[in-house]
């Protein structure tokens, strides 16, 4: 990690208030496959973990039994607090934790992350992964900057100050090692992806542009 958790809740706090409109069109082409891959059932509890504003949990809500979201910023959380609110959305909760420490010990069925692991090393994210794997979830399914091939410095999606993006092979080979298959890998742009990843043996959908 790059930043140790307390700058990056730090930085993100900051931003909070604005981080809905900042974000990329790519982005939200992220967040929407997420959305549409973790496809909850009425009573699955979903664990959205680095749910920033609450983007993919607050989607995910009106289909879910429960939502968990986690987070390292307070003031992410705030806004996302904020718009379940404004919504009347009584099924999700927001509290702090993080991929390696989500703080959260109940049942989960459905794991979701979008554009938040790349903050970590290859080998956090590994541990991450790992961690998530003990929660026995049947499907995780991450949205983030990752690498389809020899990364662009010069890309607005990876900024080497803050951002640790990891190749699609290295976060395959750390599902794999947990204990999931790879189900679907999307590819929205060069250093954007979203994966799929599910318990006990599957086969790859493929990627699509």
């Amino acid at each position: 990690m790059k930043k140790t958790p307390e700058e990056h809740a730090a930085r993100f706090d900051e931003i909070a208030s604005e981080y809905d409109e900042s974000n990329s069109e790519e982005y939200r082409a992220c967040a929407n496959l997420v959305i549409e891959h973790a496809a909850p059932d009425a009573d699955d509890i979903v664990l959205d973990i680095g749910t920033g504003t609450g983007a993919i949990a607050l989607a995910l809500a009106p289909d879910a039994g429960r939502v968990v979201g986690r987070d390292i910023s307070e003031g992410m959380m705030d806004e996302a607090r904020a718009k379940a609110d404004e919504q009347g959305l009584e099924n999700v909760e927001f509290g702090e934790g993080m991929f390696r420490d989500p703080d959260y010990d109940g049942p989960v069925d459905v794991v979701t992350s979008n554009f938040a692991m790349h903050h970590l090393s290859d080998e956090e994210k590994r541990e991450a992964i790992a961690v998530i794997a003990d929660l026995e979830p049947r499907r995780f399914v991450l949205g983030d900057v990752m690498f389809f091939g020899e990364p662009d410095p010069s890309d607005p999606f990876y900024s080497p100050e803050v951002d640790d993006p990891a190749t699609v092979g290295v976060l395959a080979d750390a599902f794999t090692d947990a204990g999931f298959s790879l189900t679907a890998v999307e590819r929205v742009h060069d250093q954007v992806g979203v994966l799929v990843a599910e318990r006990g043996p599957a086969s790859v959908e493929g990627e699509s542009q």
